[in-house]
């Protein structure tokens, strides 16, 4: 019995190993995510990947208007499962970026504002909090669409993929409250 159970996990953590293979990101994705230099740009690329990963499994997540080009390549493909966890891997990610950034600050690239004078850090103090309340706004519409697809799935990979994507949306939207108070929209504006 002990044998029948140690090889049937063995070939389902080898057929995981294999399955993990698949790259989440199309080449183009992968282009346009690594030209997104800046946290609040990286975080608007990611969060259009995962849009994309829902409208290619017709969920619809509210996704913000988005003129598409072909820097974005084709629309993604994959099974149920595989956007699923395209889905929870760039969420990962996105919350991966923020956290590095988070605990340093420094490496952020310097803004092209013009503004010689203009620090890292300024830019870090701007953007960072910027990048994580977008982070939050997209995590709050993924929500709703990720618990009705759990609702439907019987499979329970896609379930564990799902439990997973919206614990990473929890701890995303949780991170809000960590954050200082948000500028007056007239300051954001450039208004005082």
């Amino acid at each position: 019995m002990k044998f029948v159970f140690l090889a049937a996990a063995t070939v389902l953590l080898f057929s995981t190993q294999i399955f993990c293979q698949r790259d989440y990101f199309s080449p183009e994705e992968i282009e346009v995510v690594r030209d997104a230099q800046q946290i609040d740009t990286r975080i608007a690329a990611l969060t259009h990947v995962i849009d994309r990963r829902f409208a290619s499994l017709k969920v619809d997540v509210k996704a913000p208007p988005f003129k598409e080009s072909s820097d974005w390549g084709t629309a993604p493909g994959g099974t149920r499962l595989e956007l699923l966890l395209d889905i929870k891997r760039v969420l990962e990610k996105a919350v991966d970026d923020i956290d590095n950034l988070s605990e340093r600050p420094t490496s952020m690239v310097e803004m092209d504002t013009g503004d010689k004078k203009k620090k890292k850090a300024e830019g870090f103090t701007e953007l960072f909090p910027r990048a994580v309340r977008q982070l939050a706004a997209a995590a709050q519409r993924y929500e709703p669409a990720l618990k009705a697809q759990l609702d439907i799935s019987q499979d329970p990979a896609e379930k564990g993929s799902i439990l997973n994507s919206l614990e990473f949306c929890d701890e995303i939207i949780a991170s809000v409250a960590k954050l200082p108070a948000a500028p007056p929209a007239d300051v954001k504006k450039g208004k005082n």
